[in-house]
């Protein structure tokens, strides 16, 4: 304890102090390593790595040129540097969690290249940009940042605020937060050193955001006038500028449209309800501030219609409309069909065909709950026995027969675009995109004709002959088209004559519908031209029979390059000219090598034929006889009496 004393410094500081001087160290070294570039953590965003340097540029070069003394002036491009920001980091996915991670990291990065920090990590010191040091337009991105850090949290929070109710005070303090560093903004560029248009965006992104709040409140008169003063001064800027600069201030004037008339429908405006109404279809929906109190307040306006409606008729039969949910259903349905037809972009045809068939599965899912208590009820009912269905089942046939036909125009509406697609990609080819292919359009006519055997199979409609006959000229003629684009799948690969088959299976069922046609032109009228496909079924055939007999002229040259695929070497293919380019490469095929085994003829064997004719001398003078065998040899041998 003695020694723990007299030194200098303590034991249990040392041990203490060495693992914050390691980090330390540790954090010096990153730095050095990344060149001075911001860490890439903060607010629950998910950037990192190269995200967080394409950040640091932002800082190293101004969103505009940087005054050099307080006599130029100063000049920020607020709706630009907002817009690029939010599409560019999670916005376009209504990610706002990521949105606000981004601009914290902004924030820190723009502090440190600024040297306007807030203090130190062990204490908090507050600064406020003010006149006399704005001196780079930097500062005033500063505070535009730290409004659209509260802006993006106060969007995330009204999010989850549909499962928690409890996070809309929350919301509306960080709209606040929002609107108090637009004021500040707005100070600032009141100042000498702004440029004129800086001070007219600040004016409108203050508006915008106070209406934003305003909304929020439910201050209907007041929020209108601050989106009103909004709306006005993107206009003028629109005005004053180039059709490219004016394109992103009138983006901005139709997203507020919609928020001035609900406004003004809240104030007392009964007209504006019907505007709204158009926008939305034209739009093929609302997103942002709006889109959860349009849908409630159309839906609202529909049901006050809908207490009027009782039944519906169709195919000579009227049917009673109980169910609150198909009435809503059914009297939006004309607008919603006209709101298509009027639709101009494929991609807006789209999403109104998908909000057609969502609310239409819906009001079917209504009709069969009704239909579950009648199930027991339909099988002693006298309506079963003599043939017919319940009123509940037929409603529900009609409301399945709106879906099938909806998604039948909606895959029919896919079908033309791609056949644009075809005609311009055969005009002008670009490589390397994902091009439109007849197997595309195959598949879409494959769902129709899906669609129309369930169109057949409808309770309650069995028996209705002109219904069927109209469904089964509808199947023939996409039959016809189904057939025309197998074909050119056929005639891609240069199979001619299945391609030939196919194109007279169209012009068969073609001529079916022409000679049933009489009676039914009214369900004709919905259906592509067959007259049309005719015609080019006809010319197509010309065609293919010209590529067909060019192409057996060209089997010599088509050889060439299936004589390289066969891996022969060089040395066995000198008669025939072919460009290979894997002869110039290292890997280049002359000869076979190890070479094979080749037969050869093995050594020759010799026979003396002559030998068998030769006669030998006899030689058996010259033999020794050969000693005679037994016991009386063997005496003879002892005695010496040999012979």
């Amino acid at each position: 304890m003695a020694s723990a004393r007299g030194s200098p410094l303590p034991a249990h500081d040392a041990a203490r102090r060495r693992p914050r001087q390691r980090h330390k160290r540790k954090m010096a070294a990153e730095r050095q390593v990344a060149g001075g570039g911001g860490r890439g953590g903060g607010g629950g965003g998910s950037g990192g790595g190269a995200a967080g340097a394409d950040e640091n540029k932002e800082n190293e070069k101004p969103a505009a040129p940087k005054a050099e003394s307080f006599g130029d002036s100063l000049g920020l491009e607020i709706l630009q540097i907002v817009k690029e920001s939010q599409q560019q980091h999670g916005l376009r996915h209504g990610d706002f969690q990521r949105y606000r991670g981004y601009c914290s990291r902004r924030l820190r990065r723009l502090r440190k290249t600024l040297n306007f920090k807030m203090g130190n990590r062990h204490k908090f010191t507050g600064k406020k940009v003010t006149e006399e040091i704005l001196s780079d337009n930097r500062y005033l991105l500063l505070i535009l940042m730290d409004a659209e850090r509260a802006w993006s949290y106060a969007m995330q929070l009204k999010q989850e605020a549909n499962t928690e109710p409890r996070k809309r005070f929350h919301l509306l303090s960080r709209l606040r937060k929002a609107v108090k560093h637009a004021e500040e903004l707005e100070r600032l560029c009141e100042s000498h050193r702004v440029d004129a248009k800086t001070k007219l965006e600040a004016q409108a992104y203050m508006a915008y955001l106070t209406g934003m709040l305003r909304f929020e409140h439910q201050e209907w008169k007041a929020a209108m006038e601050a989106f009103n003063k909004c709306k006005t001064i993107y206009e003028k800027l629109a005005n004053a500028f180039t059709e490219e600069q004016a394109v992103l201030y009138n983006q901005r004037v139709e997203e507020i449209s919609p928020n001035i008339r609900y406004c003004a429908y809240n104030i007392g405006d009964q007209s504006a309800i019907n505007e709204l109404m158009q926008m939305r279809l034209r739009s093929g929906g609302t997103e942002g501030l709006l889109a959860e109190k349009l849908e409630a307040l159309i839906t609202q306006t529909r049901a006050k219609q809908a207490a009027t409606m009782s039944e519906v008729q169709w195919r000579g039969r009227t049917v009673p409309v109980k169910i609150d949910k198909v009435r809503i259903f059914l009297l939006g349905l004309a607008d919603n069909e006209e709101a298509i037809a009027q639709a101009e972009k494929e991609e807006t045809k789209e999403r109104l065909f998908e909000s057609l068939l969502s609310e239409c599965r819906d009001a079917i899912q209504a009709v069969r709950e009704e239909l579950k208590p009648d199930q027991k009820q339909r099988e002693h009912s006298l309506e079963v026995d003599s043939g017919k269905v319940s009123n509940v089942q037929y409603l529900h046939s009609y409301l399945t027969n709106i879906k099938l036909s909806t998604a039948i125009k909606r895959n029919e509406s896919m079908a033309k675009a791609l056949q644009k697609a075809l005609l311009q990609q055969q005009r002008t080819e670009d490589d390397g995109k994902h091009t439109a292919r007849p197997q595309d359009l195959i598949r879409l006519y494959d769902i129709i004709l899906q669609n129309l055997v369930e169109l057949t199979q409808l309770p309650g409609l069995e028996e209705d002959k002109t219904f069927q006959q109209e469904i089964g000229l509808k199947t023939l003629v996409y039959k016809a088209y189904r057939c025309f684009f197998i074909a050119q799948s056929y005639v891609l690969v240069k199979k001619w004559s299945e391609a030939l088959v196919l194109y007279d299976r169209v012009l068969k069922y073609a001529n079916e519908v022409q000679s049933q046609a009489g009676a039914y032109k009214n369900s004709l009228k919905e259906l592509p031209d067959v007259q049309e496909l005719i015609t080019q079924v006809n010319a197509e055939k010309y065609s293919l029979q010209a590529a067909a007999i060019l192409d057996t002229n060209d089997t010599c040259e088509a050889e060439s390059p299936s004589q390289v695929k066969d891996g022969k070497p060089l040395s066995e293919r000198f008669e025939t000219f072919c460009l290979d380019p894997s002869l110039v490469s290292k890997q280049a095929s002359l000869v076979h090598f190890p070479p094979g085994f080749l037969p050869i003829p093995c050594k020759p064997l010799f026979f003396d034929l002559a030998l068998n004719y030769v006669a030998f001398p006899p030689l058996e003078d010259k033999v020794e006889q050969k000693a005679k065998s037994g016991l009386t040899g063997y005496i003879k041998g002892i005695f010496g009496f040999r012979s």
